[in-house]
C-alpha cells in the first residue's frame, strides 16, 4: 500500500514539473517585447516566411548593414543658427534613444569620409566580409491588415543626382485574411505599389531589383530609366537571399516597447551629414531614420504603400523596350547595314565602282562638286559634334545670381534624352519624368549608314541623299520644340508632384520663347527664383549641319543640270 502512494505521489510531482514546463514554454513563446498584441515570434516567423530575394547591379558596391557600423564611425552632432556642434564623438545605439526631438537637428556624421568623396565607400568594402549583411523585419497590424516592412541600411547614398551619407530604403507586404495581397517598395521620395500576382518570387519570397548607387527598389530588372533619379537596375551582380543576411526583428517606437540596443529606432536626427541650407537644396543631407521618414508615416506605411502609383502592365512593356533599345537599336543597324551593303554589291555589279567611290570624297580642284563635296563632310562633322553638346536646357537659379546653385529642371541631349528635374526640399534634384532614349546612338549611327550608303552612287542621285539627310539632321531641332509644347500638356502632373507650382505657366512662357528667355517664378519651399532657359550648342550645331548639308544638295543638283547626259 505504501509502494502505491509513493508511486502516486512521483507521478504527480513529474505531472506538476511538466506542467510547470509547459506554462514556463508558453509564456516564453507568448513574449511580445514591443507591446503591439502581436507575439514576436509569430512576426518573426512571418518576415521570414517573406523575406526578400535582393538583385543588386554589377557595379554596386554597398550593401545593407547593420546599423551599429554607421553608428560607431559616426559624431554625434547638432546644428543650430551658430553651426554645427559636437555632442558625442562616440555615441552608442543605446544612447540615442534620447535624441528624439526631430526639431533640432540632430545627425550621425560619419567620420570615415564625406559626401564628395568615396572614403565612405571604400571603408564599407575593406570591412564587409566581417560586416556581413542585415535586413531589419517591422511586423505590426493596421485593422484587419498585418504590415511586413523590410528595412535596409546602406552606408553610402551614390546616386545619379545627389550623394549623402546614409541611405535607408523598405519593401513591405500587405497580408489580409492571412493572405498576401500587395507589395510596396521605395523609390527616393516615393515609390511603386503591385498586387501579389504581379510581383516576381521565389516560392514565397519577393524578388526586389535594387538600383546601383540610390538603392531605390523595383519589380523589374528592367525598370528605373524613367523612374524618379534615371536609376540603373539590373540583375547582373550580388544576389542576397534569405540564406545570405542576418534578418533583425524591430520593436515599436517609443521607450519600452523595444529593447535597449534598438533606441536608435527612436532617433529624430540624420543618419549622415547635415551640412548647411544648400545642402538641404542639393539633397546631400543624410535620410532620417525608419520612425521618422516622411514624418512616420513610412514607418506605419499602409496609407503610404496604398498612396504609391500601380505598376502598369504597359508600361512595364514600354520600359523593358527603352531598357533593351540599345540592344534592339543594334539589331536594327546591323540589317540596315547588311540592307545598304546589298544595294552597294548591286551597284557594282551594274556599273562598277570608281575612285573616289564615294560623292563625298569627289574633291578636285575648285568647283561647285568640290564645294558641294566639303559642305557634306563639313555637316557629318558638325553633326556628330552635337551629340557630344547639350540640345536644350531650362535652369533654376535657386540662390538668385549665385551659379553654383544653377540646376537642371529640364534637360534634352544626345546622350540621355530627355529628363524632367524638380526641386523638392531636403532631396535636391529629383527626376519626375524622362525618356532615356541615347539619340547620339541614333543620329551617330544612321551618319554612318548615310556614309556607306554613298558608296558607288549615281552622282545624279546625289543630290537627294544630301537634302533628306540635312532635313534629317534639322529633326531633332523641331522635335524639342515639339516637346516642350508635350511637356505643357502634362505640366499638371508637375504641379501634383508639389514642385514648382505654376509649372503650367513655367512651360507657356518656355513655349513663347523656345529658343531662350528668362523669368522668374515661385518654387515650393523656395520662393522665387529665376528661371532660364533656351537652346543649347548641340542644337545649334544640328540646325549648322541640316542647313550646310541642304546647300551641298543644292549645288550637287546644280552640278547634275550643268552635266546632264555626262555619267550616269
Amino acid at each position: 500500500m505504501d509502494g502505491e502512494v509513493m508511486s502516486k505521489r512521483i507521478i504527480l510531482f513529474i505531472g506538476c514539473i511538466a506542467l510547470l514546463i509547459s506554462v514556463f514554454a508558453s509564456s516564453t513563446c507568448a513574449i511580445d517585447a514591443d507591446n503591439d498584441g502581436m507575439e514576436d515570434g509569430y512576426e518573426l516567423s512571418l518576415a521570414e516566411k517573406y523575406a526578400p530575394i535582393l538583385y543588386f547591379e554589377k557595379h554596386e558596391h554597398l550593401f545593407p548593414v547593420k546599423v551599429e557600423y554607421h553608428i560607431l564611425n559616426s559624431n554625434l552632432n547638432i546644428t543650430t543658427d551658430e553651426g554645427e556642434m559636437l555632442i558625442d564623438a562616440s555615441p552608442l545605439p543605446q544612447q540615442l534613444g534620447a535624441y528624439n526631438d526631430v526639431s533640432e537637428n540632430y545627425s550621425l556624421d560619419n567620420r570615415k569620409g564625406g559626401i564628395y568623396d568615396d572614403r565612405i565607400i571604400n571603408d564599407y568594402e575593406e570591412n564587409m566580409d566581417s560586416l556581413g549583411y542585415t535586413i531589419y523585419a517591422h511586423v505590426f497590424t493596421d485593422g484587419n491588415n498585418t504590415i511586413i516592412q523590410y528595412w535596409m541600411f546602406y552606408a553610402f547614398n551614390k546616386g545619379t543626382l545627389n550623394n549623402h551619407e546614409g541611405d535607408w530604403e523598405m519593401v513591405q507586404i500587405v497580408i489580409s485574411n492571412d493572405t498576401p495581397v500587395d507589395a510596396m517598395y521605395s523609390q527616393h521620395i516615393s515609390g511603386q505599389r503591385a498586387a501579389w500576382g504581379e510581383v516576381e518570387k521565389e516560392g514565397e519570397h519577393i524578388k526586389v531589383y535594387v538600383a546601383r548607387g540610390s538603392h531605390a527598389n523595383y519589380f523589374r530588372y528592367f525598370q528605373g530609366l524613367m523612374g524618379l533619379a534615371r536609376d540603373r537596375v539590373g540583375k547582373n551582380g550580388k544576389i542576397l537571399g534569405p540564406e545570405d543576411y542576418n534578418l533583425v526583428l524591430l520593436g515599436e517606437r517609443g521607450e519600452g516597447n523595444h529593447n535597449a540596443s534598438q533606441n536608435w529606432i527612436d532617433f529624430a536626427g540624420r543618419w549622415g551629414e547635415f551640412g548647411n541650407e544648400e545642402s538641404g537644396i542639393r539633397g546631400e543631407r543624410g535620410p532620417y531614420g525608419p520612425a521618422y521618414r516622411q514624418e512616420g508615416e513610412k514607418w506605419y506605411g499602409t496609407a503610404w504603400g496604398y498612396s504609391l502609383p500601380s505598376v502598369h502592365k504597359g508600361m512595364l512593356l514600354f520600359e523593358w523596350f527603352v531598357y533593351h533599345f540599345v540592344a534592339i537599336y543594334l539589331l536594327i543597324f546591323l540589317a540596315s547595314l547588311l540592307f545598304v551593303a546589298v544595294a552597294i554589291y548591286r551597284r557594282h555589279r551594274k556599273y562598277g565602282i570608281r575612285k573616289p567611290y564615294s560623292p563625298l570624297f569627289s574633291i578636285n580642284g575648285f568647283n561647285m562638286r568640290s564645294i558641294s563635296s566639303l559642305l557634306a563632310l563639313v555637316a557629318i562633322f558638325l553633326a556628330l559634334l552635337s551629340l557630344f553638346y547639350p540640345w536644350y536646357g531650362v535652369f533654376a537659379n535657386v540662390n538668385g545670381d549665385n551659379e553654383m546653385e544653377r540646376v537642371k529642371i529640364i534637360s534634352i541631349d544626345g546622350m540621355h534624352g530627355i529628363e524632367v528635374n524638380l526641386l523638392k526640399a531636403e532631396k535636391g534634384v529629383v527626376q519626375v519624368g524622362a525618356l532615356p532614349i541615347p539619340f547620339s546612338l541614333m543620329i551617330g549611327a544612321s551618319i554612318i549608314l548615310f556614309v556607306i550608303a554613298t558608296i558607288g552612287l549615281e552622282r545624279r542621285k546625289t543630290w537627294r541623299k544630301y537634302m533628306a539627310r540635312g532635313i534629317k539632321f534639322m529633326i531633332p531641332v523641331f522635335l524639342i520644340v515639339l516637346s516642350l509644347f508635350i511637356l505643357q500638356m502634362v505640366a499638371v502632373r508637375i504641379g501634383e508632384a508639389k514642385g514648382i507650382e505654376n509649372a503650367g505657366e513655367l512651360m507657356k512662357e518656355v513655349n513663347s520663347k523656345p529658343f531662350g528667355g528668362a523669368s522668374s517664378f515661385m518654387v515650393e519651399d523656395y520662393g522665387e527664383v529665376k528661371v532660364e532657359w533656351g537652346m543649347q550648342t548641340g542644337a545649334y550645331l544640328l540646325l549648322v549641319a541640316g542647313v550646310a548639308m541642304i546647300l551641298a544638295a543644292i549645288l550637287s543638283y546644280g552640278c547634275g543640270r550643268g552635266n546632264e547626259g555626262e555619267e550616269k
